[in-house]
């Protein structure tokens, strides 16, 4: 048994030794080592890795989430983990599970959506009314 003193509320406090090995490995890992490990992808996973870690009250928090992504790159060559990343930052959800469907379902593979089937403007016609017509 073993006790910690108290750094406030919603604060941690552990000592080293009385986590569990695989944690222990985790305090070897910085913020700048997967920052770097995500810029040799691409700088879309970086800006997602980055993201991961100043989204948490701790970095540490997102180490996690970042080996996921970056494990990515085992399933999937780093041109579509590029990809993947950028279209996840593009609709505003850089998040694992997010960014794992998006190769997953091949969407890494087309076009970007803005340059998928742009809408031309509808042809005027009798049926068509305009703002004024409501007033």
């Amino acid at each position: 048994m073993a006790s910690h003193p108290r750094h406030g509320s919603g604060r941690f406090s552990t000592l080293t030794a009385h986590m569990p090995k695989s944690h222990q490995a985790h305090r070897e890992w910085s913020p700048g080592r997967f920052l770097n490990w995500a810029a040799d992808i691409g700088p879309c996973a970086a800006q997602v890795v980055k993201q991961q870690l100043e989204n948490r009250p701790h970095p540490e928090h997102g180490y996690r989430a970042c080996l996921g992504l970056l494990n990515l790159a085992k399933r999937y060559d780093r041109t579509r983990l590029e990809v993947a990343c950028e279209r996840a930052l593009m609709i505003r959800s850089a998040r694992y599970h997010s960014i794992t469907s998006i190769p997953k379902q091949g969407l890494d593979q087309l076009p970007p959506e803005e340059e998928v089937g742009t809408q031309e403007e509808l042809p005027l016609h009798g049926n068509v009314r305009g703002a004024d017509y409501y007033h």
